[in-house]
């Protein structure tokens, strides 16, 4: 699932090229918003809240937020008007046009439009967000440790806790902090520098399209632990190692090196 600093570039690709345009075209492919039109609206601007996209739009029937999710798959592409897209039409679950441009959104999770006053409908329930500018370090200490006994990966990967944070940087933050990802939040010590550590790398890689936490951009040597189950440690040699958590429809990894990161 992409992580919050992939959602921020998203949410500045879209503000980029549409933000002050007004939409010639609208095309919402999920059934409940089928029959809407929004052509002839402006589009006000696009911003991230954690994993989730707000689109603002301004038109004569009111004021309107297209809220989308990229959840596991999905993609937003900006492409000339008559380029070809990059993913099968099927695919598109959103496409806006302006006089220049058309904005796809792919195998998008949540597509759904409101009232933008409404909007903290659908993201009041979020944590302090660590690339918005609603952060808020011991907001977000408090809410990890409201639950002492919680398993610190599944603690930060709950967007109720802290917003941005997927399942990439849980198993590296817990790498170069010394903590094994399933122990209790309640008995992990720096946890304040933990969430420092977290939003540097969510502020580095908002920068670029490749993402680190090693500082190396080479393939096969961005990530400490991730994705590297039975890979040797790179600090000590150990075999990484990784189990599965969650139901089966929902199942996730947790990757750790048992000697950086003990129980």
């Amino acid at each position: 699932m992409p992580e919050g600093d992939t959602v921020f570039r998203a949410a500045r690709l879209l503000d980029r090229y549409l933000s002050g345009h007004e939409l010639v075209a609208t095309d919402f492919r999920v059934p409940q918003h089928a029959t809407t039109d929004l052509a002839g609206g402006t589009v006000v601007r696009t911003v991230s809240r954690g994993k989730h996209l707000l689109t603002r739009i301004d038109h004569e029937t009111g004021a309107f937020t297209l809220h989308t999710h990229l959840k596991m798959e999905g993609a937003w592409r900006v492409l000339g008007r008559h380029d070809r897209w990059p993913r099968g039409a099927h695919r598109a679950r959103v496409v806006l046009t302006t006089a220049d441009h058309q904005a796809v959104g792919f195998s998008l999770g949540i597509v759904e439009l409101l009232p933008t006053a409404d909007e903290e409908s659908v993201v009041g329930h979020l944590g302090p967000d660590l690339l918005g500018p609603d952060w808020d370090e011991d907001a977000a200490l408090e809410r990890l440790l409201a639950d002492p006994g919680r398993p610190l990966v599944e603690a930060l990967l709950d967007q109720r806790n802290l917003a941005g944070i997927g399942n990439m940087y849980a198993a590296e933050l817990a790498f170069v902090s010394g903590l094994h990802p399933l122990a209790p939040v309640g008995e992990a010590t720096g946890l304040r520098r933990l969430l420092r550590r977290a939003k540097q790398m969510l502020e580095l890689n908002k920068e670029r399209a490749v993402q680190s936490t090693t500082g190396n951009l080479r393939e096969r040597e961005r990530m400490w632990v991730y994705r590297r189950d039975r890979s040797p440690c790179r600090r000590c040699g150990t075999p990484v190692r990784v189990a599965m958590r969650g139901p089966a429809e929902r199942e996730r990894a947790t990757y750790w090196c048992p000697t950086c990161q003990p129980r």
